[in-house]
């Protein structure tokens, strides 16, 4: 692989890890929000009910972070790993 494109390997990478920590930071903010829209939708809805719904929408959200986050963590440490293994060497 060229340098070039190990570069914008990177890049996704840290794409990746910033998407997923604003999931994982922002997933009660995101999952009151589709909560709401889906009740709003509904017309109304039991307490417990939109209770669940919430919570089904929050834990969506921290599990596409966390998915998003380690996937992002995985590219960068794995191309950072091939920068170092090579050692000066030209990267073809």
């Amino acid at each position: 692989m060229s340098k070039e494109k190990l570069i914008s390997l990177i890049v996704v990478g840290f794409i990746l890890v910033i998407g997923g920590l604003v999931m994982i930071f922002s997933s009660v903010n995101f999952g009151t929000s589709f909560a709401d829209s889906w009740l709003t939708g509904r017309g109304g809805a039991d307490t417990g009910i939109y209770q669940i719904i919430l919570k089904s929408y929050i834990n969506n959200f921290l599990v596409a972070g966390g998915i998003l986050f380690g996937f992002g963590m995985m590219i960068v440490v794995l191309i950072y790993y091939k920068f170092q293994n090579t050692n000066g060497e030209n990267i073809q």
